[in-house]
């Protein structure tokens, strides 16, 4: 189970050039926020301190293995005054194994403001972190993967639904361990968990139903600064599922209910064969 210091300590073995090393992993495949999270470290270190990320669009292209080595190869597409984009490659074995585009801005930028308001939920410390609840019948390594991480599902029973959403679901996060006052450090560490439950809230209206799941592809914008070890809310929504594919949206809000972030997935959910 590697840590989040583990999974950012890429190495650097020429210009735009990164390597990070394999992991213990109890997963078959390697977790896609793992990918995205290292993916995104490289491209962090091709841009200038004075720009942070505000986007990344990514692509999961074959399916990565924890037990080999993953090169990151950063391609310097373009650097404006108030922008600057970078695309990178995660390859195993000569293979691109993942896919990004990541956007970054100067700080300092003003314009007019607004945002939705937080969901009314009951807060985590009225909640128990999942691995100490009961997952009769579901695979205990999914949620050992990441003992660095607090994580409390919402009940049903203790949440306004909407009843013209088709899914929905509510997870309060963060991450326990020690993160530096680098706001890069934080935007890396919600990559990594922003791929940890989203897909979950497909499944919500069909329990039960055996499927094969994976992530297809995964977007975030970062609104505002913010804190990955302190509380955030994830409100989840799932609004369409068809062809084997299903669409996944999710607002994180910090615990003061600023929205701090907006991620957007597709994933497998096929059934049968």
């Amino acid at each position: 189970m590697p840590s989040l210091s583990q999974v950012t300590d890429i190495e650097r073995i020429d210009r735009d050039l990164y390597r990070g090393e394999p992991m213990d992993s109890q997963l078959i495949r390697t977790y896609g926020g793992q990918i995205a999270c290292q993916t995104l470290t490289a491209a962090v270190r091709t841009v200038e301190a004075d720009r942070s990320v505000h986007s990344l669009h990514g692509y999961f292209l074959r399916a990565g293995d924890p037990k080999k080595s993953t090169v990151f190869s950063v391609d310097r597409v373009r650097d404006g005054r108030s922008f600057s984009t970078r695309r990178v490659s995660a390859l195993q074995e000569g293979e691109v194994i993942f896919s990004m585009s990541a956007s970054f801005q100067v700080g300092g930028q003003e314009g007019f403001e607004h945002q939705d308001q937080m969901p009314e939920v009951v807060g985590p410390e009225d909640l128990t972190n999942i691995r100490d609840l009961d997952l009769s019948g579901q695979p205990r390594a999914f949620f050992d993967e990441w003992t660095e991480w607090d994580i409390r599902f919402i009940p049903a029973d203790q949440q306004k639904l909407y009843p013209v959403l088709a899914a929905q679901q509510r997870v309060w996060f963060r991450y326990t361990g020690e993160l530096s006052d680098d706001p890069n450090d934080h935007v890396c560490a919600l990559a990594y968990m922003s791929d940890m439950t989203l897909l979950g809230s497909a499944r919500v209206p069909h329990p039960g139903v055996e499927i094969q799941e994976a992530s297809l592809d995964h977007a975030m914008w970062f609104q505002r600064p913010f804190r990955a070890d302190e509380w955030l809310l994830y409100d989840q929504t799932s609004p369409s599922a068809t062809l084997g594919r299903s669409l996944t949206q999710g607002r994180i809000f910090d615990s003061h209910g600023n929205l701090v972030a907006a991620v957007t997935q597709e994933g497998l959910t096929r059934t049968g064969g």
